[in-house]
């Protein structure tokens, strides 16, 4: 009777073993939206110090070692509690961190922004329990890859643009705000230093994205066409569907000041929205791009956040753009009567 009781404990406790192996491996299952597919709605935040290119020393490893990952988070946190450090009330000007704007880029006087308004994270990108390189995930290495034949860069087009300075138009689109800085609205929706949050509000016709950054929205039309090519959109025309638990997205017509490294107007964007937890998505997309010599792919880990999206507002309507003009002015006044031309030319 022993004997049999011991082995009826022992199959009872291996019954239990296996039921809690099962529920471990089991797949995570989305919660449904009121339109019967995954429900995507909240907020979630793309902040993360995982870099959109690799570092070429890494190759084609886009995933990182628990020492190389502690190490590069342990180093963002060191130099955030640096940055946040009280400046000494007896500091002066040539005391301050970061005077020349060369220790972390931007921050401290006489630079665009000190840490107090940037936001980019303190964590790696996690997907599959992976902490990853890059966000560029194809090619192989990690980078974008070359231009298409002579195909010319048209960021540096712009970036020798003569009279830049002539009226508003020749300021960057985030200058302008009218779109938002770097490609945070996308698509891509890529994060920047700050104001990475995202709203999702999805009802069985559309899908509807409210970017923090200068706060765009972007409308994903479900199971709809595209709108003819003549027509060129702010962020894209963007058409969806579910394909199972994802939601894919292509967008074309997109204007062509716009686009990820200044791409070509006739880009595609395909974009794939996934739950994979109950506070992470896996947010995917390919850039095909005729100026490019093939196509690049890239993944970000959206994590959900409680925090509400304030609206962002942009300096469109104050003076800074009179200002930037008017120095412009001022400059070229100067060297005129020094007999230089403006800018050094």
């Amino acid at each position: 009777m022993r004997i049999q009781h011991l082995a009826a404990v022992s199959v009872a406790a291996l019954s239990v073993a296996l039921i809690a192996t099962c529920a471990q491996a089991a797949p995570y299952k989305a919660p449904l939206a009121a339109d019967g597919h995954p429900d995507l709605q909240g907020n979630w935040t793309t902040a993360t110090i995982t870099p959109l290119t690799r570092d070429p020393k890494l190759g084609t490893r886009n995933v990182l070692t628990k020492e190389e990952a502690d190490k590069i988070e342990k180093a963002t946190q060191d130099q955030i509690a640096r940055a946040d450090a009280p400046t000494p009330p007896e500091a002066t000007v040539k005391d301050l961190k970061n005077a020349d704007c060369g220790a972390d880029g931007i921050s401290g006087f006489n630079c665009g922004y000190n840490q107090g308004w940037k936001d980019p994270g303190t964590t790696l990108i996690t997907i599959n329990g992976e902490k990853r390189a890059s966000i560029i995930t194809s090619p192989a290495n990690g980078q974008f890859p070359a231009r298409a034949g002579s195909a010319p860069d048209p960021r540096a087009q712009r970036a020798r643009m003569a009279g830049r300075t002539d009226n508003p138009e020749g300021f960057s689109l985030g200058e302008r705000c009218l779109l938002s800085f770097g490609s945070s609205a996308g698509p891509p929706m890529l994060p920047l230093m700050y104001n990475n949050t995202y709203q999702i509000v999805q009802t069985k016709d559309e899908v509807a994205i409210d970017v923090e950054m200068v706060h765009d929205i972007r409308h994903i039309h479900l199971n709809a066409q595209h709108i003819p090519a003549s027509m060129k959109l702010w962020m894209g025309d963007s058409v969806g569907h579910w394909d199972g638990d994802t939601l894919v997205v292509e967008t074309t017509n997109m204007r062509p000041e716009q686009g990820l490294r200044g791409g070509a107007a006739t880009q595609k964007v395909t974009e794939r929205f996934r739950r994979i937890s109950a506070d992470s998505l896996s947010y995917q997309f390919t850039v095909e791009d005729p100026s490019m010599s093939a196509p690049y792919s890239g993944e970000v880990q959206m994590r959900q956040t409680k925090g509400q999206v304030y609206e962002y507002a942009c300096h469109e309507g104050n003076y800074a753009l009179t200002g930037m003009l008017a120095g412009a002015r001022a400059e070229e006044k100067s060297a005129q009567a020094g007999g230089a031309k403006p800018g050094g030319q």
